[in-house]
C-alpha cells in the first residue's frame, strides 16, 4: 500500500494520517484509497472504539485535491461515481465515532474530510476555505455534507466568494466542536476520545446508525423508527450491564 496515508492503532483508537506534507497533504487517488482502507480497518477491528483523522505536520490538514500535473480532480470519468464521493458514502454509513484533528490549513476537498467526521477539534491558527470558484469549479461534493452542518447563508458566503475564514468563524457556524491553542490540540483530542471510549460501543454503534437513518425521514417516520430502535437497544447485553452498573454504583464493563 502507498505511504500517502499512515494508519496506526493504539489501544481503542485508530489514527488515520494523510502523509503528503510536501503537497500540503493534498488528496490524490492514494490518499482517498488510504483513508477508505483505514475506515474499513477500524470497523473490522472490534477493539477500535474511535477514529481520528489528521494530517502530517503543522502546516496542513488537507489542502484539497492535488491539481498538479493537469489532473482532473483524479476522477475517472468512465466510472459513474468518483472515489472521493465513494469515500464520503463509506464514512457516512460508518458506525464508529470519528474526530477530525485539524492541525493546519483545511481547504476545498479537505473541508469534505472535515465534514464527514462526527466531531472536530482545530488549532486556533489554521485557515479554512472553499476556494473552488477561484479555479472555475464549485465544492459540489463537499456541499452534500456542509449544508447539513452550517447555516445556508454562511454556506453561500463561503462557497460563492471562495474567501478564507478563521477557526472561530468555523466554530460559530457549527463546523467545529472545539478551537484550542496549537500546543493544546493533542490534549483536547485525547480528552474528547476519552469521553467516547468509556461509553457503550453498542449504544454508539446503534445510535450512529439511527442518526443516519432518520436524516431523510419526516417526524412521524423518525419517531416510529426510533421507538423500535430503543426497544431493541434495551434488550442488549450492554443495556443490561449499564442499568445494573448504575444500580450497583459501579463502572459498567462493556461486552
Amino acid at each position: 500500500m502507498s505511504d500517502a496515508v499512515l494508519i496506526e492503532a493504539s489501544g481503542p483508537v485508530l489514527t488515520i494520517t494523510i502523509n503528503r506534507p510536501d503537497k500540503r497533504n493534498a488528496m490524490n487517488r492514494d490518499v482517498v484509497a488510504g483513508i477508505a482502507a483505514g475506515w474499513r480497518q477500524a470497523h473490522e477491528d472490534p477493539s477500535v472504539r474511535a477514529i481520528v483523522l489528521t494530517g502530517v505536520g503543522d502546516k496542513a490538514f488537507c489542502a484539497g485535491a492535488d491539481l498538479g500535473g493537469g489532473q482532473s480532480f483524479f476522477q475517472d470519468l468512465s466510472k459513474p461515481t468518483s472515489d472521493y464521493a465513494d469515500l464520503l458514502r463509506l464514512v457516512q454509513n460508518g458506525t464508529k465515532p470519528s474526530i477530525a484533528r485539524v492541525n493546519g490549513t483545511c481547504m476545498a476537498g479537505g473541508m469534505g474530510l472535515l465534514c464527514m467526521t462526527d466531531m472536530a477539534v482545530a488549532a486556533d491558527d489554521v485557515v479554512f476555505g472553499l476556494p473552488e470558484v477561484k479555479v472555475g469549479v464549485f465544492p459540489m461534493q463537499v456541499l452534500s455534507l456542509l449544508q447539513r452542518i452550517v447555516p445556508r447563508r454562511v454556506v453561500a458566503e463561503w462557497c460563492l466568494t471562495g474567501e478564507p475564514f478563521t477557526p472561530e468563524e468555523a466554530r460559530a457556524a457549527g463546523l467545529l466542536n472545539h478551537v484550542v491553542p496549537r500546543a493544546e490540540l493533542d490534549a483536547k483530542v485525547a480528552w474528547l476520545v476519552g469521553r467516547l471510549v468509556d461509553k457503550s460501543p453498542m449504544a454508539i454503534r446503534r445510535g450512529k446508525y439511527a442518526m443516519r437513518a432518520i436524516e431523510a425521514m419526516s417526524f412521524d417516520e423518525a419517531i416510529a423508527f426510533t421507538e423500535g430502535q430503543i426497544a431493541l437497544t434495551a434488550q442488549t447485553d450492554d443495556a443490561r450491564e449499564g442499568i445494573a452498573a448504575f444500580a450497583e454504583k459501579r463502572k459498567p464493563v462493556w461486552r
